[in-house]
Formats: structure tokens, sequence, C-alpha cells
């Protein structure tokens, strides 16, 4: 890689000359002391000086890490990641991860130089500086985990939206036959059906979530029956995490009143006379053993289509909602096991030693892991 001043010309070189000798270093010191208008300028040896003395800090310093990286243990890491099948279209797409490079390289490195000369110019300003990660018992959470007072701490879901104010919906205008009223009331629905389902306590510890079910046209062929078999004897064709976020209160409880959400809505036209409304959001929920302090968080990222249809034009109930498609992304819960709720992976609990596939970030929603991923996370 090559680099210009802002003039254009290429930075100049350091001299090349040789070694200054002690008696010549005397002599320079000598007559800039007396103020010899003549002395000559300092050539760049001394550049080099300084340089190995900065080499032999830094070996030095390297040693010391070395040192204490051999007695340090891997931070724990859940291991769960599951998708489901799509209800109804049954189609899942996924698209490459985009990477960082270049700038990011740079920053590192430069990153690196500093903390090797000054490490406490980094480890004084982290989160939770005054606990040694040397010091944690083999089944303690990493320093900048969550905790009760907490629970986002070291999660990029700390500066999203709290619950249902991460919902919002786009501006209303008519489209495919339907007003501008009706097309307000489909965004609406679909928020609401977002709430109910993966907000509302009662759903979340595991009841039946008839809020939800209420908002659903009852008309729809085979949905409704769909959602009810789901709930009152689940299986792998019969799933209710498909549309609903349950975890089973005797293994984890929500921690707080707060599930972080992000993600969009939008909306475009149907069948003639229809709305279709598309919905992809991602929530964060902090979660407890029961009777304990241990925490962990499960993240669930849902893609959800409804559709709004006009009465006068479809066997439809006014102002109920049909599902046309819904998928699912979930990070830290149990694979291939479907009883109808979302286990979770706290630190003491032993990783699966039969886990395969690959690494996958839970937050990054520029990928969506296809049907029947079941790998790795890389953070929770």
């Amino acid at each position: 890689m090559s680099s210009r001043t802002p003039s254009g010309e290429p930075p100049e070189r350091p001299d090349e000359g040789g070694a200054v000798s002690d008696e010549q270093w005397a002599e320079l010191v000598r007559r800039a002391e007396s103020g010899g208008g003549d002395a000559p300028k300092e050539p760049s040896a001394r550049a080099r000086m300084v340089t190995a003395r900065l080499r032999a800090l830094d070996e030095e310093a390297a040693g010391e890490r070395r040192g204490r990286k051999d007695g340090r243990q891997e931070a724990w890491q859940p291991d769960g990641w599951r998708t489901g099948p799509a209800w109804q279209d049954g189609r899942s797409r996924s698209r490459k991860r985009r990477r960082v490079a270049g700038v990011l390289g740079i920053l590192v490195v430069a990153g690196v130089l500093v903390v090797t000369m000054r490490p406490s110019l980094v480890t004084d300003r982290l989160p939770g500086a005054d606990v040694s990660v040397d010091t944690l018992p083999a089944d303690a959470p990493a320093p900048d985990g969550p905790t009760r007072e907490e629970p986002f701490r070291g999660s990029p879901a700390l500066r999203w939206a709290d619950g249902a104010a991460g919902i919002e919906i786009p501006a209303a205008k008519a489209v495919g036959g339907m007003s501008e009223d009706q097309v307000e009331q489909a965004l609406r629905a679909t928020r609401q059906l977002l709430v109910e389902a993966n907000l509302d306590p009662v759903t979340l510890r595991g009841d039946r979530p008839r809020e939800a079910l209420e908002l659903l046209d009852p008309l729809q062929k085979g949905e409704r029956d769909r959602l009810e078999r789901s709930l009152d004897r689940p299986d792998v064709e019969h799933d209710p995490l498909m549309l609903f976020t349950r975890f089973d209160p005797g293994e984890a409880l929500l921690v707080g009143d707060v599930v972080k959400t992000r993600g969009e809505m939008t909306f475009e036209a149907g069948d003639p006379g229809s709305v279709e409304v598309h919905a992809d959001y991602t929530f964060v929920y902090p979660l407890s053993k029961p009777g304990g302090d241990e925490m962990t968080r499960t993240i669930v990222r849902r893609r959800l289509t409804t559709a709004l249809h006009d009465p006068e034009k479809f066997v439809a109930t006014p102002g109920k909602l049909s599902v046309i498609s819904s998928q699912q992304n979930v990070g830290n819960t149990a694979c291939e096991l479907y009883d109808g709720f979302l286990h979770p992976s706290f630190p003491s609990d032993r990783p699966d030693p039969y886990r395969k596939g690959p690494d996958v970030d839970p937050y990054d929603r520029d990928a969506w892991q296809p049907e029947g991923a079941c790998g790795k996370l890389t953070r929770t």
C-alpha cells in the first residue's frame, strides 16, 4: 500500500546514515548547550535508538501478556441456534453477510500499539474493570455479561428501543383497492399481534395467548385450527414458536419488564381488495434461572406477513388479520426440541458436545439463517 502527503508528493524517508559514536553524541550535546548555531542537525540514528528501546519494551509487555494468558479461562458462550420452517409459504432466504475490512484492520493495529505501551488507557474504562477474569470461577459469566441490575450489559441491544416502542408503523396510504384507513388498520393490527405474541407477559410465561388469537380471522381456512393444535399438542409439524415466544417458567424467567426490540414494517398491495403487511423484528429477552441469579439472553428474530381482506370481496371477517407466512431465527435455545417452549442455555449448563454448524451472530440483521440451521452463537 502506498501513501502520499497532502501536496501529492511521497512522504520523506528517514536519513539512512551510519551509527553515531558516544564521542560524537557528547560533542553534539555540548555544542547544543553552548548555543552554537552551526551545530549539525541530529541524524536519524536517534530515531533508531528510540525504536530499539520501544521494541524492547514491547517484547517485555508481550511476555507479560503471554504469562497472563496461560492461566486465563475461555469465556462462556451459549451454543444454541435454531431456525424453523416458514408457515404457509415455506420459503426461507439467506443473504451473504457483509464484512468490514480495510479501515477496521488499520484501527486494530493502531489500538494494539497503544494498548501495548499503556494498557490502562483501555482497561481502566471497561465496564466491570475492577473484576479480574483470572479470578472468576469456570461457570461465571464474563465481566461484561448480563446481571439483574444491567440485564443488557455487553449486548448491542442495550441501545435498542424498549418493547412496543421499537415497533413503529409506517405512514398509511391507499393500495390494492384498500383505503388509507383500512391500510392503517392492517398496520396497527399487525403491530398489536407482534406485541401480544412476543412481549405480553402472559404469552412469555407459556400461557395461552388469547389476545393474539383474537386478532386473527377465524374464517381463514385451517389457520386458527393449526394454532390451537400447536398450543395443545406441539410437535415438529405444529410448533407454536413459529408465531409466539414462550418460555417454560420452571426453566427460565424474564428479568425485569423490558424486552429490547428493533426492526421494520412495510406494506404493499396484495390481491385486489387486500393489503399485505411485512414485519421483520428482533426481540432480546434477559432471563434468569428460577431461584437464582444466573443470567443469560435469548434472541428471537421474526419475519411475519399478514393480510387484511375486504370482506366484500373475500370470505373474511372485518378488521381481522390472516397470517400469510411466519418465519423465525432463534439464538440461544435447544435445537430439535419441539415441546412448545424455548430452552435457553445458562453459563453453568454443559455445552452440547455434538453441536455442529457455522458460527452465528444473532444480532446480524443482514443475514437470515436458512431452515434447519443449528449452529454456535458468537454472542448473546
